[in-house]
């Protein structure tokens, strides 16, 4: 029926198999069962259903039968609803930046070694934090100015910021993904008996505490934390959730200039040693522009972004109107949102950021003579 001429070896195979089948069908009729093709680019499957039926002559006829499963393109449309933003599967945390500051655990309260520059960040972050968040209570103590306030401080390393908000009054939890940073945290803390209980230390990230502390604190603080992160936007928003209606996320960081990435890692790193070499990575760095609109999209109102400018050579601090190297910021989440809200503005584009980058260069020389 078949011309032998004609057939690959491949279908002389498969016809020989099929006549040892007829010979002694009951030895393999598990082999000559259904079969699924699945052509190239369809999501259907195709069946090819092979029942032989003998008739007088004993030839066999094939019928073929197709079925399309309208539940399979269901399938691949199908995405699972947004429900938790704040999915401990998507981790914020970039093990090559935990290995990183493992490796200096043991050196956050040197005040003379490579965590000088934070130490002295302290006389501007500090007040920072306590006087915005005056800002939103009618009364408070002398001499602790923050009690009754819970505040989370995230990436909190040794606890160089955790501690004087502590002794402002209120009760902080610091937490960071490296245990011995939490070690050495709190073995510090334990000299001073008042902070030993105003301050609670965890070693985790972020997303993982969410679940269990939504609409939890006064105020969320990531001071150097965000440039360190791999995702930001889901960053932003366990913040955002974590926050009371009318909290408060403080946010110091890089701006992502010609400048940092001159003066904060070749200068900073590979020149001056001021920190350690590969401590940041200039992509992860992200303009006021980019955060403000980041922040505006989940949910935070924008109160105050204003820079921050370093001298190596006097080790102090001092605010500055140029935003180009570091910079701090303030936002609030509003008492009338349950959710982040959608963005009401695309992020800045590059145009805008170099614009933005030529016109405050300008005056770094001048503000760095200070």
């Amino acid at each position: 029926m078949w011309g032998g001429s004609k057939l690959s070896s491949s279908g002389r195979r498969f016809l020989g198999g099929l006549r040892a089948g007829f010979r002694n069908p009951q030895a393999d009729s598990s082999r000559l069962t259904t079969s699924a093709v699945y052509p190239k680019n369809q999501l259907s499957w195709i069946l090819q259903v092979k029942p032989w039926v003998f008739n007088e002559n004993r030839i066999m006829w094939f019928k073929s039968y197709s079925m399309t499963f309208a539940w399979l393109n269901w399938m691949k449309n199908y995405r699972l609803p947004r429900t938790r933003p704040y999915s401990t599967s998507r981790t914020t945390v970039d093990s090559s930046e935990v290995k990183t500051f493992l490796a200096l655990a043991h050196r956050w309260w040197d005040e003379q070694g490579v965590y000088a520059p934070l130490h002295s960040m302290n006389d501007l972050r500090v007040p920072f934090i306590r006087d915005n968040l005056l800002k939103t209570v009618a009364n408070h103590q002398p001499g602790k100015p923050l009690s009754g306030m819970k505040i989370l401080d995230v990436g909190c390393g040794g606890g160089l910021l955790t501690e004087p908000l502590g002794r402002l009054g209120a009760s902080v939890i610091g937490i960071d993904p490296v245990d011995e940073n939490i070690k050495t945290a709190q073995h510090h803390k334990s000299f001073d008996p008042v902070l030993d209980k105003r301050i609670e230390y965890r070693t985790c990230s972020l997303e993982e505490i969410v679940k269990d502390a939504v609409e939890t604190f006064d105020a969320v603080v990531a001071s150097e934390v965000v440039e360190h992160v791999i995702d930001l936007e889901t960053f932003i928003q366990c913040c955002f959730q974590v926050l009371k209606p009318d909290g408060s996320l403080f946010i110091t960081t890089i701006n992502k200039t010609q400048l940092s990435y001159a003066l904060g890692i070749v200068f900073s790193e590979q020149i001056a040693g001021i920190v350690p070499k590969g401590t940041h990575t200039w992509e992860k760095f992200v303009s006021p522009e980019k955060l403000e609109s980041i922040l505006e999209s989940n949910g935070l109102s924008v109160q105050t972004v204003v820079g921050m400018l370093y001298n190596p050579f006097s080790g102090y601090w001092h605010w500055s109107e140029n935003t180009s190297l570091n910079y701090a910021a303030h936002a609030l989440k509003s008492s009338l949102q349950e959710h982040p809200a959608p963005a009401e503005f695309a992020l800045k584009g590059e145009t805008e950021e170099l614009q933005a980058e030529a016109s405050t260069n300008s005056g770094v020389q001048e503000e760095l003579k200070k």
